[in-house]
């Protein structure tokens, strides 16, 4: 009885064992929740019903999102790879190979078959994604029609096993095999040889696997595909001098190497192996690129010539394809810094046409360089394709620090704050421009991003630094400024309009009660401020203007701001 138990409770844990085993193979099928999943299913709630949609299936199909799927792919890309540049070798110099090097070639093209063989079988359950489509077909028998119509044959042909054939036939040609056994043997070996040239085929899982393989490691940024389009080019200029070179190589082997021939000319008849491959590289790259160099005569027979003028074409059509990649790179590269060169081009143009003054040239140019920093691009455009949370965020990064140092904004509703920065408009001026005029009717307020200017009336001065702001009562009144504001240096600055104030002010009726209360504590309080100066420091008589400052003496560099300024226009009337 005690036995029947144990052999029962161990079945049991055999059968979860199994169990659990089988059901992390399935998890591992399913698609992975990443970037790349997100990107292409939309959401997270997408993400689940793939999943779940998998699962109700209940077919073992491996999902293109999923990370066997992934893995796979980068594994058989490199064993393609591999085996596009083994199998030109193999034909060209396999008998070149012996001991452990021919045993471990043998190995690995055996193996490579199998794998082949297995991945034809494979692609009947791999799922795939359609263009345009989020929803993957993980359905059987659609996966499998689709395969048949498209990729089967050639899977089929290029996973044909050679390979054993050969080795079948390399067992059976031992020292004990007779001269006729022998002769058979090696013409079986030679049409297997030349029957294994239909494994090239397997260039066309290379290219879709590469495809794939780029998909899945991030779609959606443009460095990445730039990268996965230079190594694929790289990739498929060195497999086709590599095959080239070991069928320069090939050609004479099939005729037993005639007295006429290139290897036989070049005295590499006991040469090593590399020294023959790279000979053939030398032979192929002369005839592909065009120069005579390394090409002793004509060729000696029909198929040498037909080998040239192979090359000669190929050759052709990669310095096509590589000219056309690196010129299309080329385009693409820093895209704004040319429209940048040609907009300033075409600003040259015109003020030649204008016969603006060489000065105001020069400015003009500093302007577009200070502006756009050698980069044109549209920043309102840029914004406007943004959700309205993302260009917060941007502006609270620019310009938060700046708001919250004014008092008429600090401390109010982040809603509020959030409306204004939307309101925002950049501006650059030169060192030496006006920025606010004495006496202008103010429009707009200013912060200062990056750089120094200088406030300035007859009777006071003051730099502003970054961080800084004036201006800033005009947006409460339709008073003139009472102080010039000129550039120091190249200047930063966001602004805002009264317009665009008073539009957000209209939606927040409290803050605006609060705003103007504010401002009118703060008119009295200069007002008294105002009084006492004039009463205790004032000496003579003083001349009235029109800046705002009539009735106060000079004042020490630092001890008014801008926002004082703005409030004595308020309370200062003018003439």
């Amino acid at each position: 009885m005690d036995t029947r138990v144990y052999m029962g409770r161990r079945a049991s844990r055999r059968a979860s064992s199994f169990s659990g085993i089988k059901k992390s193979i399935y998890n591992s099928l399913l698609p992975q929740f990443n970037k790349q999943a997100l990107f292409i299913l939309g959401s997270e709630t997408a993400f689940k019903n793939e999943c779940n949609r998998q699962k109700a299936s209940g077919h073992w199909v491996i999902h293109p999102l999923s990370t066997l799927r992934h893995y796979y792919v980068m594994f058989m890309v490199w064993i393609t790879f591999l085996n596009l540049i083994s199998i030109p070798m193999e034909i060209a110099y396999s008998e070149e190979a012996y001991g452990m090097a021919r045993k471990c070639w043998k190995v690995f093209n055996v193996a490579s078959d199998t794998i082949f063989m297995v991945d034809v079988i494979l692609a009947f359950r791999m799922g795939s994604l359609t263009d345009g489509s989020q929803i993957a077909v993980i359905d059987p028998k659609t996966i499998a029609n689709d395969y048949l119509r498209s990729w089967f044959i050639p899977d089929a042909l290029s996973s044909f096993p050679v390979d054993f054939v050969i080795t079948i036939a390399d067992a059976f040609n031992t020292d004990d095999t007779t001269s006729l056994q022998g002769a058979k043997i090696m013409r079986i070996l030679m049409f297997a040889r030349i029957l294994s040239l239909v494994r090239l085929l397997r260039v066309s899982r290379l290219v879709r696997f590469f495809s794939e393989f780029e998909q899945m490691s991030n779609a959606n940024l443009e460095g990445v595909r730039v990268f996965f389009r230079i190594i694929g080019l790289f990739m498929m200029m060195f497999i086709l001098c590599h095959w080239n070179g070991c069928i320069q190589y090939f050609v004479p082997l099939l005729s037993s190497f005639p007295e006429e021939c290139w290897v036989q000319t070049e005295h590499l008849m006991n040469a090593t192996t590399g020294e023959k491959y790279t000979f053939g590289i030398f032979r192929a790259l002369s005839h592909m690129i065009g120069i005579s160099y390394g090409a002793e005569g004509p060729p000696t027979d029909e198929v040498e010539l037909w080998i040239v003028m192979t090359s000669m074409v190929s050759g052709a059509l990669m310095y096509t394809v590589m000219v056309a990649n690196a010129a299309a790179m080329m385009t693409n590269v820093d895209a704004p810094a040319k429209i940048y060169k040609n907009k300033v081009s075409h600003l040259e143009d015109y003020m030649s046409y204008r016969r603006l003054p060489k000065p105001l040239r020069r400015r003009i140019i500093d302007y577009y360089q200070a502006r756009y920093a050698g980069k044109w691009f549209d920043e309102r455009e840029i914004l406007g394709l943004l959700s309205k949370s993302l260009k917060e965020e941007i502006l609270n990064v620019l310009c938060a620090s700046m708001l919250d140092n004014t008092p008429i904004f600090n401390g109010r509703d982040p809603s509020f704050i959030n409306a204004i920065l939307l309101q925002l408009r950049y501006e650059v001026f030169l060192e030496g421009d006006v920025i606010v005029r004495q006496n202008a009717p103010g429009d707009r307020m200013f912060f200062i991003e990056h750089g120094q200017v200088l406030v300035a009336t007859d009777s006071f001065k003051k730099e502003l630094r970054d961080g800084d702001y004036f201006g800033e009562i005009c947006l409460l009144t339709s008073g003139k400024r009472v102080a010039s504001v000129t550039a120091v240096s190249t200047c930063h600055l966001f602004s805002l309009s009264v317009e665009s104030f008073n539009r957000v002010l209209s939606c927040f009726p409290i803050i605006h009660n609060d705003i103007m209360c504010a401002a009118k504590k703060r008119q009295l309080d200069l007002n008294n401020a105002g009084q006492e100066h004039g009463s205790d420091h004032l000496a003579g008589p003083s001349k009235e203007s029109t800046s705002g400052l009539v009735d106060l003496p000079l004042i020490e560099k630092g001890s008014l701001s801008d926002f004082d300024f703005d409030m004595m226009n308020m309370t200062t009337p003018n003439p």
